[in-house]
């Protein structure tokens, strides 16, 4: 009896027999690059190649059809062109593979609804096999000693604990065949992904052992329900996920009608849900390579910040100014670390963090051995740097590696040797680092960004805020879910003001009136100075349509407003108290497809498509997540009070936060905007002057809601 997989892509990526159907011997082709991957990986499974033009091929028996084979295989790797595909990939399902790989892009030529990759994909599902492709590279398997690769590469690839799934091909082999510093336990090339996508590559990498760190290229998710849940199981195991996103274009949103949707395009969301799980975003390849190497790193960070030694004044610099610019730390080191420097280091040299300790070049070893293995004890360091730009031409920068190798054995921490010169002249001396255990970084900023990476991976870690999946419902949110279901209309204001209120978040004293009978004694009622708005149904944006009267400060005032509002735009008008704040915010709602529901903060006002300065939160959000958002923002400054201003009530707005993603968590399937726009904030509290809120069976009708405004 076969034993059952302990993964369902076991016979994809860890195969016992393949069947290498078009393998050729001709040079230069995709079948002949194949199995000559296949020569030197050292795989020790059965191989069958099937090409009915051979009788052997590097020294396999070669088979007419996969129907000649002798057993069924576990993977039958395609190398045939699109014309044969389909036909092949049935014979293949037929022989009984577990898995196929396939090479072919699965495109024909004047394809309209019946396309070659659907069926294909339809083929494979049907029969529960997984697919690498199409369209794809194929994959490196070190662990496993395999190679389902069209490239050929001769060369060894040294097996470690980086796995790397990329959507390109090309930003694949850019650091699978470049870099002898990264170590991998399994690299995908996953393509078109016509059923096995990257979720389901990242859920089998983190089930295995040898798995320090997961990187992803990603042009799309196509199974958002199967990522979010890989992300969790990530989470649960430690294991850190840094993702390259490609084409991170802002969604226009040329049909939203509120403020939000004009200001949070997909790169937000994106960032919002990996925030949310704790994955490291990059910004190219030098930062995801980078990032990778030190999340590998067998030695976790400690708390606190960088300690370091360079060998220039000059580079002291500039390590400051960039890690100034990229928001790093350095460690605060204690006085007695101060004075183990200072009795090291020769006249004129200051004991302070980063230290320069090349001064007259005297025993220098012993000079940067002592120094920095007092910064790596100290204890408000993290991780140590040596700051050189090493060249092996010099017997210097030998010494340099050995002072490396030395304090790397005698400390707990991670060490980097970091180049501000990214070209590389000291590959042997970064192998031989790298060897060491001692993490080798190339360029300033990529280095640095990578050091900060690991520090918000190594404090999400610590807070362990990344689950907030429940949260007490609000007891009128049925009440809300029988309002917005099958709703047609945007909720009028006063409707939007008892929502809010429901929710906890702070509204004005409000009364509707329909006729000018009614005004005088409910303007005394809300109190004055008032505001006067429109609340005819249909009409979203008053001020665009002279829908708004601000500084009532009588009855009579409050009456004429009315007859000038109920003239001109209808009978309904709302009376609220007028409020102030020292600073205008917005919050809003963005729904993903995927990903489903974000909540906004921004600075808001008439400025806020201008501004642009916005946080974005996946539902629910907690005081902890919504106290970074806030202090993430551009202008988070202007709430500590602005020219002797007192400082404005930021545990309130932070409630306020929590409060809106707790409303939207509860009736988000039933919402398709929500825009509340001012929110004031100053130091005696919030409160949500304007609302405006569609349900999601509304959206529907948003033209119409457009013409209306």
């Amino acid at each position: 009896m076969l034993k059952k997989p302990d993964h369902s892509l076991d016979p994809l990526l860890k195969p016992r027999s393949i069947a290498m159907i078009g393998a050729s011997r001709r040079r230069n082709s995709v079948g002949n690059d194949m199995i000559r991957n296949l020569v030197p990986s050292g795989f020790s499974g059965k191989v069958y190649p099937i090409n009915p033009s051979y009788e052997k091929l590097y020294g396999w028996p070669c088979y007419k059809s996969i129907g000649d084979l002798p057993e069924t295989v576990d993977m039958a790797v395609l190398s045939v062109p699109n014309r044969v595909l389909e036909a092949v990939t049935k014979e293949a399902i037929a022989a009984g593979a577990r898995s196929l790989v396939i090479f072919a892009s699965a495109e024909e030529e004047d394809e309209l609804d019946d396309r070659l990759r659907d069926r294909i994909a339809k083929l494979a599902r049907d029969a529960g096999v997984p697919v690498c492709g199409a369209n794809c590279m194929g994959f490196f398997n070190p662990i496993h000693g395999l190679r389902a690769f069209t490239a050929f590469h001769p060369e060894p690839i040294a097996t470690g604990g980086l796995t790397y799934i990329a959507q390109s091909g090309s930003l694949l082999q850019a650091l699978l065949f470049n870099d002898e510093r990264l170590r991998f336990n399994l690299a995908v090339s996953t393509g078109q992904e016509l059923v096995t996508t990257a979720a389901d590559y990242l859920d089998y990498a983190l089930e295995q052992p040898e798995t320090k760190c997961v990187a992803l290229v990603l042009e799309a998710i196509r199974d958002p329900e199967g990522f979010v849940a890989a992300l969790k199981k990530a989470n649960e195991r430690n294991i850190p996920v840094v993702v390259l996103k490609l084409g991170r274009t802002e969604a226009g949103a040329s049909f939203a009608l509120s403020h939000t949707g004009a200001i949070a395009g997909d790169a937000e969301v994106y960032e919002a849900l990996f925030r949310r799980f704790g994955v490291i975003s990059v910004r190219d390849l030098n930062e995801l390579a980078a990032t990778s190497l030190l999340l590998c790193c067998d030695k976790p960070l400690a708390p606190g910040g960088i300690s370091a030694v360079l060998d220039s004044g000059g580079e002291r610099e500039l390590i400051v100014d960039v890690a100034s610019d990229e928001g790093v730390p350095f460690a605060d080191i204690s006085e007695a670390t101060k004075k183990v420097l200072e009795a090291n280091l020769d006249t004129g040299l200051t004991p302070e963090n980063p230290v320069d300790a090349w001064g007259t070049g005297r025993d220098f070893e012993a000079v940067f051995e002592n120094c920095l293995l007092a910064l790596m004890a100290d204890d408000d360091t993290a991780l140590g740097m040596f700051v050189a730009d090493l060249s092996e031409e010099l017997d210097l920068h030998a010494g340099y590696v050995e002072v490396c190798q030395s304090v790397a054995r005698a400390t707990d921490k991670p060490l980097i040797v970091m180049t501000n010169y990214s070209a590389w002249s000291h590959r042997k001396h970064a192998v031989r680092l790298s060897r060491s255990g001692i993490v080798v970084l190339d360029g300033t900023v990529s280095s640095l960004r990578a050091i900060r990476n690991a520090m918000t991976y190594r404090d999400f870690v610590a807070q362990k805020d990344m689950v907030e999946e429940d949260h007490p419902e609000n007891s009128r949110a049925e009440y809300w879910r029988s309002v917005l279901r099958g709703r047609q209309d945007a909720l009028t204001e006063d409707e939007g003001y008892s929502l809010l209120r429901d929710y906890g978040i702070q509204v004005p004293e409000f009364a509707i009136v329909t006729s000018a009978d009614d005004v005088a004694a409910a303007a005394c009622k809300v109190g004055f100075p008032l505001v006067a708005k429109t609340a005819e149904p249909g009409i979203l944006h008053k001020s665009d349509v002279g829908g708004v009267i601000l500084n009532i400060a009588n009855a009579g005032e409050a009456v004429e407003a009315y007859r000038t509002l109920s003239t001109n735009l209808g009978p309904r008008v709302l009376l609220s108290g007028m409020a102030s704040g020292d600073a205008e915010m917005a919050l809003g709602l963005v729904q993903d497809e995927q990903f489903g529901s974000f909540v906004m903060i921004a600075f808001g006002g008439v400025w806020i498509e201008i501004l642009k300065d916005s946080q974005l939160s996946m539902v629910p959000v907690n005081a902890d997540v919504a106290s970074r958002r806030i202090a993430d923002l551009k202008m988070a400054k202007v709430l500590e009070g602005v020219r002797g201003a007192d400082p404005c009530d930021v545990p309130a707005l932070i409630e306020t936060y929590v409060r809106f993603g707790h409303l939207v968590a509860d009736l988000g399937e039933h919402l398709s905007e929500i825009d509340i726009n001012p929110v004031l904030v100053s130091p005696s509290g919030v409160v949500a002057v304007d609302s405006l809120i569609i349900p999601a069976d509304a959206a529907s009708s948003s033209e119409d809601m457009n013409h209306a405004h």
